[in-house]
């Protein structure tokens, strides 16, 4: 009886054991389930970050995260250039993916899943202008430019801040181009074009003149051989109102852009040129740069002249030789252009932001995008 006795303590003991220890387990659970997680940013190892930017990304550091909503709250921190546009439901954009709510109301930071930070804005006084810090748990920062790097002031101050880039790099998370090309499908072949109305020969619209710049000293060289119709502040108006229809009455139009960096291709190429059409004459970067983007005999590049008198010499003779002149837009029987906006951009993050639970911090802008 004794025995029976001992044992029936025993086992009363280890059932109370159990029991305290399943007590212990669903209170650790609770507590993790109730208390949000703050997730780490380690900072990269050097070599991880230099071998990331020798191949032209971003230096990104991933750590889990919790599983993104399909339904995000969007802030824009600021409006582009201040300048408030129409905003579009990205599910009519791209039918079959969920709609986010973007909105450039600041009462929302607290709440928002992410938030658009336009470098513009914020670039002379980022420590005031940003938004406050710390920011939400698990919300992720958008920087987002369409400028080339030299205006684009003070980028080292947001190292370590930013979990996306968004520009027209292709090689940003967010890649947000002036313009593209898609296949026609369905969509009518582009007429003919009608060379009777083409009454000029070289066109050139220009807003922000420096003396100084590659794209000024090149005409400067070119207008000496052959005539250039220039328009903009300082030269000929060109309302615009009907400035595709204007500039379609020329054979030719310098896309000269006022930078040369890797994928800074505007819309001076997209709109003033192809959508016009008129055949562009580009400088910016390279010629490989450029085919990435279009066939390579949809454009004139200036890197393939040794001087501007060859160059004139070249538009001078395709003037006179329709056949060759027409080549140039091939592409228009299976392309058509695509612009650009910023609605279109705002959903383009909206898109990359539901893709999948991925937390990153941006280790260094300034070493990426200069």
């Amino acid at each position: 009886m004794e025995g029976l006795q001992c044992s029936w303590r025993h086992c009363l003991s280890g059932l109370l054991v159990q029991l305290l220890l399943a007590i212990c387990f669903f209170s650790y659970l609770r507590v993790s389930w109730d208390c949000p997680k703050e997730y780490p940013r380690p900072e990269p190892s050097s070599s991880d970050a230099i071998a990331r930017v020798l191949h032209g990304s971003p230096a990104l550091v991933s750590t889990p995260q919790p599983s993104t909503p399909q339904n995000l709250l969007i802030l824009l921190w600021t409006w582009p250039f201040n300048n408030p546009v129409p905003l579009s439901r990205c599910s009519d954009l791209r039918p079959g993916t969920a709609d986010c709510q973007i909105t450039a109301n600041r009462k929302v930071y607290r709440r928002a899943d992410a938030v658009i930070v336009h470098h513009w804005e914020v670039g002379f006084s980022p420590k005031i202008q940003l938004p406050p810090s710390p920011r939400p748990t698990s919300q992720r920062w958008v920087w987002f430019t369409m400028e080339p790097p030299e205006n684009c002031p003070k980028m080292r101050a947001l190292d370590g801040l930013f979990n996306l880039t968004m520009s027209y790099r292709s090689d940003s998370d967010i890649f947000t181009p002036y313009g593209w090309l898609v296949p026609r499908g369905d969509q009518p072949i582009a007429p003919p074009l009608n060379l009777s109305a083409k009454t000029g020969l070289v066109a050139w619209a220009v807003s922000n003149w420096r003396e100084g710049s590659a794209r000024v000293r090149y005409y400067n060289q070119l207008r000496l051989h052959l005539p250039v119709d220039v328009y903009g502040k300082g030269h000929r108006p060109l309302p615009r109102q009907g400035m595709q229809q204007h500039l379609a009455q020329y054979k030719f139009y310098l896309a000269f852009e006022n930078s040369q960096h890797p994928d800074y291709i505007t819309e001076k190429l997209w709109k003033n040129a192809l959508q016009a059409p008129a055949v562009p004459v580009v400088l910016g970067p390279s010629r490989s740069n450029y085919e990435r983007f279009l066939p390579p005999d949809a454009f004139i590049h200036v890197d393939d002249f040794p001087s501007p008198q060859v160059l004139a010499q070249h538009l001078l003779a395709l003037d006179k030789d329709d056949a060759r002149y027409l080549r140039f837009f091939r592409w228009r029987e299976t392309l058509r252009v695509v612009s650009g906006s910023w609605a279109l951009a705002f959903c383009k993050a909206c898109w990359r932001l539901q893709e999948g639970p991925r937390y990153q911090t941006v280790a260094s802008i300034a070493t990426w995008f200069t």
